[in-house]
């Protein structure tokens, strides 16, 4: 069987291997039986993805000329053709949804998406979701609350908000901002539902494949997949105990010449790092000196516990270089829905441009019930409930994991603030074999290695989330650890 294809042609690439091998099948080059090669091989002698030859087989599946049994590989198939070589039953050429799947989407790394949809499933204990606790905000004083929101909202047509979000709200969050040291106004703020929303526009509307963006390692997937899935070159930059390293940063900038630089300043998301004062202030010079804009996420900044708020690179910003994005999920009630972005106003024109075109109106019900606690003063109030329920979640999961970690080798940071616990377990120890052991148990957590733009590194290193599981939890989780870390210890 003999391929050959041609990148400079029109015609997809999977389609011209699928089309070649239709054509040994009508030629008789290749039988009925015969066992075509696996994917992974025919990629490798063609100098193509694996899933560009997966697409393939996948497009003479759908046309009924192969078929194929898990973990078997494919098999040709053409005895229902007729005598012109037809497939007489049209049922059997199903349009083939995987060929038509873009490839950065057919191989998005989805393993972080379903261990997070765990936090969701009431079969498991989920430390791996970063979802706020359930504590804070009563359920039926939510209830009480969005029914008043709706008896007001019939004054409201349709209950729409404007593109860029209730202007409302915008105010109390210039409000909010200027306690933060942060000076703007309304017309500075689009509202959005999540951070990564947040980033997909700014993506849309200020990067284009091949640009590169510098970016700490480690980072949460939502943010490196949003990047990468466009075509955007990362440019990892380590990390220590005070956050991103910024010493040799010029040097790496004047080689690669990034168009964005990312951090997440607050409690970085696995680690729980905090970004120094002194190194926002290197990463503020760089970014003028060198004239690169930031991103700066900043959702865990309230949720201190033993350390001081350190100021966010927006509030030492006096030029607009920082893009700020802030999402309230986990400072409200669980599933709010709300985040906003602070920049150039010519970027949240824009910005509001692309809301209408895309989303057409943002989340009214979850804008209204933010505005609504954040009038009362009661979202302050509960800013103090959350650290003091996240610290106590905190505490109780170290002095738990405490009582076994030397007799296992785990070593961790306590966290000054955020909601994660970033433990490195003993060598020999993988946290891929210990997730698989601990969902055995009804326990699911992070393993390191998704938190890596490469995943090459992170397989000795845990994630886990205290904010949302409840103290009752807590305790049946850490047990259910330490015994998958007996079981691995002994295996």
């Amino acid at each position: 069987m003999n391929i050959s294809i041609d990148k400079r042609k029109k015609v997809p690439v999977y389609l011209q291997i699928a089309d070649q091998i239709k054509e040994n099948i009508f030629d008789g080059t290749i039988n009925d039986g015969y066992a075509l090669p696996s994917e992974r091989v025919l990629a490798a002698e063609l100098g193509v993805h694996r899933n560009t030859v997966t697409k393939a087989y996948h497009e003479l599946r759908a046309e009924g000329l192969v078929f194929s049994y898990q973990g078997k590989g494919y098999r040709v198939a053409f005895h229902d053709m007729d005598a012109d070589g037809v497939i007489s039953d049209y049922q059997r050429k199903p349009v083939n949804w995987e060929g038509l799947m873009k490839d950065e989407y057919a191989v998005l790394e989805s393993e972080f998406d379903k261990l997070y949809s765990k936090s969701f499933d009431s079969g498991f204990i989920s430390f791996g979701g970063g979802v706020s606790g359930r504590e804070v905000y009563p359920p039926e004083e939510v209830a009480d609350t969005f029914e008043k929101i709706f008896k007001k909202g019939r004054e409201k047509a349709y209950f729409y908000s404007p593109y860029q979000g209730d202007l409302e709200l915008r105010k109390e969050i210039a409000g909010f901002l200027a306690n933060k040291g942060i000076k703007t106004d309304a017309s500075h703020i689009q509202i959005f539902s999540e951070n990564n929303q947040a980033l997909d526009f700014i993506l849309n509307l200020m990067l284009k494949p091949g640009d590169k963006l510098l970016m700490e390692e480690t980072t949460s997937p939502d943010v490196f997949r949003t990047f990468e899935v466009a075509g955007v070159e990362l440019i990892s930059a380590p990390m220590d105990e005070n956050g991103m390293i910024c010493e040799n940063l010029e040097t790496v900038i004047e080689r690669e010449k990034p168009a964005f630089i990312y951090v997440g300043s607050s409690f970085n998301n696995p680690t729980g790092v905090n970004l120094t004062l002194e190194r926002r202030r290197k990463l503020l010079e760089l970014s003028y000196k060198y004239r690169i804009p930031i991103i700066e996420e900043d959702e865990a900044s309230e949720l201190y516990y033993d350390l001081k708020p350190v100021p966010s690179l927006k509030s030492m910003d006096p030029g607009d270089n920082v893009i700020y994005m802030y999402s309230f999920s986990l400072t409200m009630m669980p599933g709010a829905g709300v985040s906003f972005v602070v920049a150039d106003r010519n970027i949240i024109d824009r910005f509001s441009d692309m809301v209408s075109l895309r989303v057409a109106s943002p989340d009214w019900a979850a804008q209204m019930v933010t505005l609504e606690y954040m009038k009362a003063g009661l979202f302050f109030e509960r800013l103090e409930a959350f650290r003091d329920v996240y610290r106590q979640k905190r505490d109780l999961m170290c002095s738990l994991i405490d009582a076994f970690a030397d007799q296992y080798g785990l070593e961790y940071e306590v966290p000054k603030g955020g909601v994660y616990l970033w433990i490195k377990l003993p060598a020999g120890c993988s946290a891929r074999r210990l997730l698989a052991e601990t969902q055995k148990r009804g326990m699911t957590f992070m393993p390191g290695h998704l938190f890596y733009t490469k995943q090459s590194r992170g397989n000795d290193h845990i994630r886990l989330n205290f904010s949302y599981p409840s103290e009752k939890q807590i305790h049946e989780g850490i047990k259910i650890l330490e015994n998958a870390l007996a079981h691995e210890k002994t295996d």
